[in-house]
């Protein structure tokens, strides 16, 4: 079963910066909590990550998923689809990045996440899950940016 959630969150950054973070996938580790490992397999024509191996935890063990970005709207959205994982049949997504008039320094940044599991589990665990994942990316990416 496919659950999707989304949140947003104001930055104190521009949206080129925080769309900047955001496509810098390969720097994932050095500042996101639960992401153990990123490796870039493909670049796009522009050299911008294409496929994106990773290794993260994910409910008390670790969990390998590989992602293919879109960049066809940068600066203003980045978005990804799951081409394998190895207990998530989906783990699709996208972050938009909103200018917030007469703030240049500030982004609306929107993140929205559809996730559907190999193993059937509680849609109570699914959706903490869910919102854990979330909540901490754009944490992480509030604090990076911010920083």
């Amino acid at each position: 079963m496919l659950d999707e959630a989304t949140e947003v969150r104001v930055i104190q950054a521009s949206p080129e910066r925080c769309y900047q973070l955001a496509a810098d996938v390969a720097s994932y580790p050095d500042w996101t909590t639960d992401l153990k490992d990123a490796t870039i397999l493909e670049v796009d024509s522009e050299g911008r990550p294409f496929l994106v191996e990773f290794r993260a935890a994910a409910m008390g063990r670790s969990a390998a998923y590989t992602l293919q970005y879109d960049h066809s709207e940068a600066p203003s959205r980045i978005s990804w689809v799951q081409t394998a994982g190895d207990i998530t049949k989906r783990l699709d997504g996208w972050y938009t990045f909103g200018a917030i008039p007469d703030s240049p320094d500030e982004c609306e940044v929107t993140y929205h996440l559809e996730v559907e599991l190999l193993v059937p589990l509680p849609g109570f665990v699914k959706r903490r899950a869910e919102g854990r994942i979330i909540h901490t990316a754009l944490a992480d990416l509030q604090a990076r940016a911010e920083g």
